[in-house]
């Protein structure tokens, strides 16, 4: 049993936004008129002058697991999950081999049963993500998927993208997209725009991320798919996403703190530690970006968490891996540019990291509610820091915010009623 007391408890989910007590008994959120009247077994938070919420759900990770264990594995990846105040973390199928049978899915559910955090997988859409067959949503979805995407490869095949939603529309499964056009990205380093010209390199402009999220779009309209656009990270994409909300699309999105807080610049600075897929843009589409949380057109904030080595990300701009980590900075991140701008109230940014993307999953999580699970992070929203990668619980290091300060600093971590994360004094 636990107690947290004199924290403020912010919960969208149940409307909650006052300093109030939190009863915790078999890793549930229960009545504090059950609590105890001996109190001697009796765990205490003193939760005074901290924001007490509903654990964050991040819907787009890359743990790495199976096949590339020395950029990640499920234990660190959740590790890291915890330290930044994540409970939930829904990780993507590009594995080696990829995520696309009942017993893969399987596989990982089992193995998570380990760490300290709740994990979730998606199911590939196709066979090895290879965009050429389908793979079998209701057995994915029956072994546990929570979801399916193809993540990192984008389903270039209308015929095959538009047969997966007609089969995740029967399931009631959400289909998460990337949406880039393959032929004009070409996997190049940077946008296309004045930083590729400058570095004299081919970039990947906006339009290719645009035109397939107009074709996602549209596919969701014609079907009645649950669709969900991955990482945006464009102004036009915002619009279109926009304007499909207003005609009645059933589709949902999110961005990552990359793309509300770093341009395109960001490159010139740090190189390959700056690329990441889709690309940084530009200060526009920054602004876009914003106005979209801000207006409920993004419904979702995820880190799409992507470690790699070293001597990965040593290597030229042109040939290392895009991506970088995000699980123990996002919340810091988003503090810091929305929050202490004015441009996001508290209660709207754990709507973004926590209930939204627990809704769109059909995850049960993202609540305070009596009953619900007692997955909590407990911060404060004012706390100075300075991000270093050396303390990162990750294996991946890589990362383009070093060094810089943020405000806004995760305290605990409680995942079914248990501690998972307190932070050094």
């Amino acid at each position: 049993m636990l107690l947290i007391k004199n924290g403020h408890v912010t919960d969208p989910a149940s409307q909650t936004d006052e300093k109030m007590d939190l009863f915790i008994k078999d890793g549930k959120i229960a009545s504090l008129a059950e609590l105890p009247q001996d109190r001697r077994s009796l765990a205490v938070i003193d939760a005074a002058g901290y924001i007490v919420a509903p654990g964050l759900v991040d819907m787009h990770v890359h743990f790495r697991d199976p096949g590339f264990l020395y950029k990640e594995d499920l234990l660190s990846g959740a590790d890291a999950a915890a330290a930044g105040g994540v409970t939930t973390a829904a990780c993507m199928p590009n594995t080696l081999p990829a995520v696309d049978t009942p017993e893969a899915v399987a596989d990982i559910i089992a193995r998570a049963k380990a760490a300290c955090v709740n994990i979730v997988p998606y199911g590939a859409v196709t066979t090895g993500q290879k965009g050429q067959s389908l793979t079998d949503a209701a057995a994915l979805k029956a072994a546990g998927a929570a979801a399916l995407s193809d993540d990192g490869m984008p389903v270039m095949n209308a015929a095959i993208l538009r047969n997966a939603m007609k089969a995740a529309k029967a399931l009631g499964l959400c289909i998460s997209s990337h949406c880039e056009d393959a032929s004009l990205v070409c996997n190049y380093a940077v946008n296309e725009g004045a930083v590729s010209e400058k570095l004299g390199i081919p970039g990947r402009p906006a339009i290719a991320e645009e035109l397939m999220v107009m074709r996602d779009v549209m596919l969701a309209r014609e079907t009645g798919a649950q669709l969900h656009i991955a990482h945006v990270s464009t102004a036009g994409a915002v619009e279109i996403i926009r304007r499909a909300k207003a005609g009645g699309v059933r589709v949902t999105a999110e961005t990552c703190p990359q793309y509300f807080s770093l341009t395109e610049d960001e490159v010139l600075l740090q190189g390959a530690m700056a690329k990441v897929n889709p690309p940084l843009r530009t200060s526009s589409d920054v602004e876009a970006i914003i106005a979209g949380l801000i207006d409920g057109t993004i419904d979702a904030i995820a880190t799409d968490h992507a470690p790699h080595s070293a001597g990965e990300k040593a290597l030229p701009l042109t040939e290392a891996p895009s991506g970088m980590v995000g699980l123990e900075t996002s919340l810091g991140l988003t503090l810091t540019a929305l929050y202490h701008t004015g441009h996001l109230t508290l209660s709207r940014i754990i709507e973004l990291m926590s209930c939204n993307p627990a809704r769109i999953l059909g995850l049960g999580k993202g609540s305070l509610r009596t009953g619900s699970d007692a997955d909590i992070v407990i911060f404060s929203p004012d706390t100075p820091w300075t991000v270093d990668p050396e303390k990162f619980r990750s294996k991946g290091r890589n990362t383009s915010f070093k060094g810089m300060p943020l405000k806004g600093k995760v305290k605990h971590t409680i995942v079914s009623g248990k501690i998972v994360f307190t932070a050094p004094e």
